[in-house]
């Protein structure tokens, strides 16, 4: 009777352990859908290396402007795994989400695994940036356009939360979203091509 119990606590724990390290090990996280992220294009596309299997992974260190990813390297969240998305394909590869500058737009979050957040935060490049080039921090406006504070909540499955476009802005645009992680040292990010 004894080695029955024994038996069966060892497999109750052995099953216990595969489930947590199936946890752990599970990536994903999240990424905007709206306005389209790059890494959203590469998941309906198929055809952006490591990223079409991980839109929800693009994660970096925390603290843009301040700190976070080297410049050249924003939309990818400094992750080499997702250099693709930091290419800007000439400036007009990219498909692009038509808005009208001066106008409020819904954007959109879609979580595959919620964290306690500290905030979202969205910038614009400004007027006259050079959409041949990779995202830095000097083609953005220094101040987020729209900043959503979450006090450490836990965000639903899908967020949605509505802001207005900064005006005097016309042709191709890049705007980066930043969630900012409140429990750990990282943030994820996402570019969203867009044309005014």
């Amino acid at each position: 009777m004894r080695k029955k119990k024994l038996g069966a606590a060892v497999v109750a724990l052995a099953a216990a352990g595969t489930s947590l390290l199936a946890t752990s090990s599970a990536s994903g996280h999240g990424y905007t859908d709206q306005p389209l992220s790059r890494q959203k294009v590469c998941a309906n596309a198929h055809a952006c290396g490591e990223i079409q299997w991980e839109p929800q992974s693009v994660e970096g260190p925390k603290g843009f402007p301040a700190a976070g990813p080297a410049d050249g390297r924003l939309c990818a969240g400094g992750n080499a795994r997702f250099a693709e998305l930091d290419d800007p394909r000439g400036g007009t590869g990219w498909p692009a989400t038509r808005m009208t500058a001066g106008q409020t737009y819904t954007f959109r979050w879609q979580f595959t695994a919620r964290h306690a957040t500290t905030d979202f935060r969205y910038y614009l490049t400004k007027q006259g940036w050079d959409p041949a080039q990779k995202l830095t921090r000097a083609a953005l406006d220094p101040q987020p356009f729209l900043t959503v504070p979450f006090n450490g909540k836990q965000p639903p499955p899908t967020l949605s939360h509505d802001g207005t476009i900064p005006s005097g802005r016309s042709g191709h645009h890049v705007i980066l979203a930043v969630w900012t992680v409140a429990d750990t040292g990282n943030a994820f990010y996402a570019c969203s091509d867009v044309q005014f």
